[in-house]
């Protein structure tokens, strides 16, 4: 990007008109012609090869997250950051997505997935590109090490331990690691125990003084670090794994060692839950303690085992060698991610402090004279989520407010948006939560949100049965005057302010009216099965999200045939529906311009002739994860534009979002809200480069690495936005009110 350019982009978003927000936001993906399609021979495009596999899309995608760990732009520890969680993204894919295929597998279950594969084709694809994958995490364990020592971050072996180390390890291993460990020993007396999901173990050759064998196992507890801090200057860690080698007289006494090796397992982790349980919250419970006993889908453990020693754990456990994975390295990659020590700033992302809004700075804190003022959208995490805590706090104290309706899909152990609740319900005033049961593996912390809520007195309801409520909303009713007003909160994230300091996400405040029907819609449909007749601002699913979707997709397309302007931006986690898959294929051949961010799974191949050769796929890894779920139609003209219709929903492009879950999908009415999605959001993540992989018509992405010294010059939309206010929450030292956007479009 030129210096120009950079420059353009940098002050155009600082300007003060909607208009001026949109003018000039480009980089080569958003500005440049649309790629030569490529022809591929003997292709039907109405054949199944006209999808990518949603499983290998995923691990494409897990690939990039790995990739940033070899990315010298990153920081060192925050590449050890991406390292441990592209391992802990693959164990979550093997618990639930590589279960349910094995047991399609097993059943004689030969339906193909939508690109025409069998669960039994796709389960010898996925081996395949996992063992590669895991392959490549421990080769990149061995270029991070050494970088890590050179920086004074030492990890060490018991072999390398010096008598002082030995004399302070043994006093931290009798106080602190001895008390919680159970070495069982493996013989008929001694059944082999049952490991857990992710359970990581020891298993050991023994032989005493009088030369009898003896095999046994020392499961390693996840309550305790993985790593234990042998010095400060150097930082020197020990793991845990091998500090219980180094005290194995203290374990075993008068044993000899002859053998060891470590292993770790991965067990089915779906939930099978009874449609027609009597008491759903009883069934979860239970359902969650089945889990913990799920059949292996996959066993680690490391290379050299005693053969004795691994024939007997693969028995026990029944795992056959096909799901037997042997690693050459360090075992527990996603637990690297202690090694992400705060002490260390200078390794980690230059620390950034999320912005308040100036139009709440403006009002004091007040967040409904702020709201009151115009319609707000925060950008998150460059906007702070304290704001929608603040929002939720402040209505449970004004005494004019009479009710706050809330669904809770993920939230963080201690809630404060919890607390707000209980605290609004102590109070007196009607609280209503619609816990979702069934967000997958937060179950647990799910059910004790809502027992804690009963408690306070809230009306506690959890949805339905045959439908996850992933919907983001709040609802605050407040007595002003001689009226009743609502205001609402609509987001594409979850009430989590843990994850909400590293998700991309939006929150849009509103206290206009119509919105505030359709949300009371929506929860008396969720708690009283109350269908909606009429939405006026908004689509649901499972109802009329995907008809609308589809509807606005086929408008482009009428348009282009029309000879009109027609173009649709989008950007989300995941495309995989094939009813709105082929809905973009007949836009793309109808001429529509398809300009996509997709950060995870895919299924649409873009650039090919004849299908898709007007649609172009990005996807953005990089210090945040992206998050929010955003659409813009041209309506009749080349975006951004005035006439654009622009929407943010909580749904991803997929079947469960789209037919089993209830959504959102909130049309944007405010024109500074509307600028601010169209001209600033979505232009800038189509106009990164520094952290764009832009996906290719046979299935690989492609980037761009800078030449040395040339990083600054690309264009990073995480960078833009962390220093840009948004431009809806621009106070009065800010943004003022434009009623309409102009055209800006070449």
């Amino acid at each position: 990007m030129s210096d120009k350019r950079n420059i353009l982009i940098s002050e155009t978003f600082q300007a003060t008109e909607p208009d001026q927000a949109l003018h000039g936001a480009s980089a080569d993906f958003l500005n440049s012609p649309f790629a030569e399609p490529l022809e591929l021979q003997d292709f039907d495009p109405r054949s199944p090869e006209r999808f990518f596999n949603r499983e290998l899309s995923w691990l494409a995608f897990n690939w990039r997250v790995l990739e940033e760990a070899m990315n010298p732009r990153v920081p060192l520890l925050e590449r050890v950051r991406f390292l441990s969680i592209s391992a802990t993204n693959l164990d979550e894919f093997y618990t639930v997505r590589v279960a349910g295929l094995r047991e399609l597998a097993r059943a004689g279950n030969s339906s193909p997935s939508d690109d025409g594969r069998s669960p039994a084709e796709q389960l010898v694809l996925i081996h395949e590109d996992a063992r590669r994958l895991m392959e490549y995490q421990q080769e990149i364990w061995s270029v991070l090490r050494p970088m890590l020592a050179e920086a004074g971050i030492v990890i060490l072996t018991h072999r390398d331990l010096t008598e002082t180390d030995r004399e302070f390890l043994n006093a931290y291993f009798l106080n602190n690691v001895f008390p919680v460990l159970s070495p069982l020993a493996i013989d008929p007396a001694h059944p082999f125990p049952f490991i857990p999901n992710a359970g990581f173990s020891l298993a050991l050759e023994l032989q005493d003084k009088r030369g009898r064998k003896l095999d046994a196992l020392v499961p390693i507890p996840s309550q305790i670090d993985r790593f234990v801090r042998v010095s400060s200057n150097p930082i020197r860690l020990l793991p845990m794994e091998e500090l219980i080698l180094a005290e194995m007289g203290s374990l075993f006494p008068g044993y000899t060692l002859l053998g060891s090796c470590a292993f770790s397992v991965l067990r089915d982790s779906d939930l099978e839950v009874e449609e027609e349980a009597e008491d759903l919250v009883r069934e979860f419970e239970v359902a969650l303690k089945r889990r913990r006993r799920g059949e292996v889908v996959r066993m680690k453990i490391s290379v050299g085992a005693p053969p004795d020693l691994r024939d007997v754990v693969m028995e026990e456990l029944r795992v056959p060698e096909a799901d037997v994975i042997e690693v050459d390295g360090i075992m527990g990659i996603s637990t690297l991610k202690e090694l992400v020590l705060d002490e260390r700033a200078d390794l980690l992302w230059p620390s950034f402090t999320p912005r308040v809004p100036e139009r709440v700075q403006d009002h004091h804190g007040d967040m409904f004279a702020a709201i009151r003022q115009k319609d707000m959208l925060l950008h998150h995490p460059y906007e702070t989520f304290d704001m929608v805590v603040r929002f939720l706090e402040q209505a449970a104290r004004d005494p004019d407010v009479l009710a706050i309706r809330q669904t809770l899909y993920r939230t963080s152990r201690d809630s404060p948006i919890v607390a707000a609740l209980c605290e609004a319900a102590e109070a007196g005033k009607s609280v209503t939560a619609l816990v979702e049961l069934k967000a997958r593996f937060d179950e647990a912390a799910n059910i004790r949100q809502s027992r804690r809520l009963e408690r306070a007195g809230a009306h506690v309801v959890y949805g339905f049965v045959n439908y996850k409520t992933h919907a983001k909303i709040s609802t605050v009713v407040r007595r002003e005057g001689d009226r009743l007003v609502t205001y609402t909160h609509w987001g594409t994230g979850n009430y989590h302010p843990i994850t909400a300091r590293i998700y991309t996400d939006l929150s849009l405040f509103t206290c206009d009216a119509a919105l505030g029907r359709d949300a009371t819609r929506v929860f008396n449909y969720l708690s009283g099965y109350a269908e909606p007749a009429t939405l006026e601002n908004l689509a649901i699913s499972p109802l009329t999200l995907k008809p609308s979707l589809l509807q606005m997709i086929e408008a482009e397309a009428e348009a282009a045939r029309n000879g009109r302007p027609a173009e649709i931006w989008a950007k989300m986690n995941s495309i995989i529906d094939p009813d709105v898959i082929d809905a973009l294929y007949a836009a793309s051949q109808a001429g529509v311009k398809i300009s996509l961010v997709v950060r995870g799974i895919c299924g649409i191949r873009p650039g090919i002739k004849g299908l898709s050769e007007n649609i172009r796929i990005k996807s953005v890894v990089g210090r945040f994860l992206e998050h929010s779920r955003i659409v813009c139609f041209g309506n009749g003209a080349s975006l951004p534009s005035d006439q654009a219709r622009v929407f943010m929903s909580s749904a991803d492009w997929m079947g469960r979002n789209l037919v089993r879950r209830v959504e959102t999908l909130v049309e944007i009415l405010n024109p500074t809200v509307k600028a601010q999605i169209v001209g600033q959001i979505m232009a800038a993540n189509l106009a990164d480069e520094a952290q764009s992989w832009i996906i290719q018509p046979d299935g690989p992405a492609l980037r761009t690495l800078p030449a040395e010294g040339e990083e600054r010059r690309l264009f990073n939309c995480h960078r833009f936005f962390m220093e840009n206010p948004s431009l809806s929450g621009r106070g009065s030292a800010g943004a003022h009110d434009v009623p309409e956007l102009t055209h800006t479009h070449d």
